[in-house]
């Protein structure tokens, strides 16, 4: 992705069509006329979703003609969601647009669109039908107040202040979009990816555009049955947290936990007296713990996930004292320019993960000054080792006698070992060890994290060891 006024970006267009013969052929001539000074090129990609009225016969005579457009043929009529969940998939552009196949939007507005991306570090950005456009064609009253009641309670639910949800110009970084699992086959897609960006912390903007709106016997789909189950979408995915698809790093798993805040402040009190004022944390993820850490006189976030990288730095804007990188603890080149330069380095749940522990214990080690501390928190108890653990890429789970073995092989000083989250071990025991369940119970992890208050205090009552351990290592 290009950075902030860096430059002309490149654009992918998703034009789902579903009998248009009348209208498309101007469309795609009007996307395909479009210029303006941040666009370096572009992509076109239409799917037809099972057309019955000539326009899949037409379309095939049109791509034909202009090797920009990639034309996706349908099997059958699936939903506008489905048609264009196939197009993100084909996306190459830097970023992507939705584009209606009637004249209702303008591709003129794709300028408008753009610019936040390249000057405002946009992730998402929607062009709004009730801003100050342009021109707006009049229509339906009682229509515009579905839609205004929709986005209403949208941004009840997301906590987003939108003017129009329901719009079909939606333009995100296309690395962004294809990391968002899209299950809505019908019009339902809208209020979904709207709930997903909000809880992802994407940077949105809004912008005016143009709208020309067509009536019913003109061909407009949309009506009052796709309202009832936007209302549906709006509150199933405010519930569920199906935020990533399943990649490489186990997004989709790992933020599952990251979503239990209270956790995560458990977690961040247990080891805020052992971290210092200039702190890098390794596989800070989207920032759970590294929230509870800050502000420190300097707050170096690092990760290998792109997706969590981003998040990252969006949450550094504003904040001089946080600053975000990519780290590879198997890679000592990654931390070369660090040598010395830390008073603390805070890891957890990362150690489990890597290949060779003793060299991503070395490349830690060589960023602390004298004195020094290393934060670790690793999975406890190789008798509980099971399928969550596979699921998770868990390589091992640490006892307290080779966590001490191998920290110290790194040249560290052992401090403290301590056990930590007692009360969730019959939980992972059970749904791991008889259950062999291969992803987190989201329920289960709701109620857990809702009782946080009793459990930080009976915890440590507990007589059986914990289900991670949090050690301390000072350099000397």
């Amino acid at each position: 992705m290009t950075r902030e006024g860096s430059g002309a970006l490149t654009l992918s267009v998703v034009i789902p069509v579903y009998n248009e013969l009348y209208l498309v052929e101007e469309l795609l001539r009007r996307v395909l006329d479009v210029e303006c000074p941040e666009l370096a090129g572009l992509q076109v990609i239409v799917v037809d979703d099972g057309s019955t009225d000539g326009t899949r016969e037409l379309l095939q005579g049109f791509a034909a003609s202009d090797p920009r457009i990639q034309l996706i043929l349908q099997p059958e009529n699936a939903g506008k969601g489905a048609a264009v969940r196939r197009g993100i998939a084909e996306a190459t552009g830097d970023l992507t647009v939705i584009q209606d196949a009637d004249l209702e939007y303008d591709p003129a507005d794709y300028e408008r669109l753009i610019r936040p991306f390249v000057y405002d570090g946009a992730d998402v950005v929607y062009g709004s039908r009730f801003l100050s456009g342009e021109r707006r064609r009049v229509l339906y009253f009682r229509h515009t107040m579905g839609n205004r009641l929709i986005t209403l309670l949208s941004n009840l639910f997301t906590d987003l202040n939108l003017t129009d949800v329901e719009t079909c110009y939606k333009m995100f970084r296309t690395s962004f979009l294809q990391s968002i699992p899209i299950r809505s086959d019908d019009f339902g897609m809208e209020p979904e990816i709207t709930a997903k960006i909000a809880k992802r912390n994407a940077r949105v903007f809004e912008v005016p555009i143009s709208y020309m709106g067509r009536t019913y016997r003109e061909g407009k789909k949309i009506g009052w049955r796709d309202g009832v189950k936007a209302l549906y979408v709006i509150v199933k995915y405010w519930v569920v947290d199906d935020l990533y698809v399943e990649d490489e790093y186990g997004s989709h798993i790992l933020t599952e936990l990251e979503s239990a805040q209270r956790f995560n402040r458990w977690m961040a009190d247990a080891i805020r007296p052992w971290v210092g004022d200039r702190v890098l944390e390794i596989g800070a993820g989207i920032g759970n713990i590294t929230h509870w850490l800050v502000p420190r006189h300097r707050y170096l976030a690092t990760d290998i996930n792109p997706h969590y990288l981003h998040v990252l730095q969006n949450q550094s804007a504003g904040r001089p004292y946080l600053t975000v990188d990519k780290a590879d603890l198997d890679r000592p080149e990654d931390f070369e320019d660090w040598h010395e330069k830390f008073d603390s380095v805070v890891c957890l749940n990362v150690l489990e993960h890597v290949p060779d522990p003793n060299r991503a214990l070395s490349n830690m080690a060589s960023t602390l000054a004298s004195g020094g501390r290393l934060v670790l928190y690793v999975p406890q108890g190789p008798w509980l080792y099971c399928s969550l653990d596979e699921a998770l890429d868990h390589r091992v789970r640490y006892d307290r006698a080779s966590l001490r073995q191998q920290m110290e092989g790194a040249g560290l000083t052992i401090e403290t070992i301590q056990y930590f989250n007692k009360t969730g071990v019959p939980g992972w025991f059970f749904n791991g060890k008889i259950l062999r369940k291969r992803n987190l119970n989201k329920l289960q992890l709701k109620i857990f994290d809702t009782l946080m208050p009793v459990i930080r205090r009976v915890d440590r009552f507990l007589p059986w060891p914990g289900l991670g351990l949090i050690a301390i290592g000072r350099k000397p």
